[in-house]
């Protein structure tokens, strides 16, 4: 399977926005927005995240999308985060797309988190080079309750 990176087009957003409405995806990232099936606030976040500093990209497999990847956030605090349609999750898709955008973007120090029991999320994080550095807890929308993450870095 051929996975590549592309700046995001709006043909996109539908399927991120269908993807980032699976009940089961939900519940792993675990901390999403308030309302995930609120179209315009969903519309709106695209704005505010295509406006921004952030390198935001389409994740392709064999040229269709798949999920995004992006990195966003203020200089020396930068975060990764990704989004995988949950139909190619266990494919080494994610893994290879994360790779790609650390390859894109060489900042470091980078920073990453997971739900603890996100254990698909960490084993990608893990395999490009994160380290778990700490843990939090936060209220996760998508749980309805304080839900215990991992705090990574890519430090080289």
């Amino acid at each position: 399977m051929e996975i590549a990176l592309r700046p995001v087009h709006d043909s996109d957003l539908p399927v991120f926005f269908r993807q980032t409405n699976d009940p089961e995806a939900l519940r792993m990232a675990a901390f999403t927005p308030k309302d995930p099936a609120d179209r315009d606030a969903f519309e709106a976040r695209w704005v505010r995240i295509r406006a921004s500093d952030a390198v935001t990209r389409t994740v392709l497999a064999d040229g269709d999308v798949v999920g995004s990847a992006a990195v966003y956030g203020a200089p020396g605090e930068r975060e990764v985060t990704y989004w995988l349609d949950r139909a190619y999750w266990g494919r080494g898709i994610a893994t290879s797309a994360l790779r790609a955008l650390l390859a894109e973007v060489t900042e470091r120090p980078l920073y990453a988190r997971t739900a603890t029991d996100n254990t698909g999320s960490l084993r990608v994080l893990e395999k490009c080079g994160f380290r778990v550095t700490a843990t939090a807890s936060g209220y996760a929308e998508a749980r309805g309750a304080q839900t215990d993450e991992f705090v990574l870095v890519l430090d080289a």
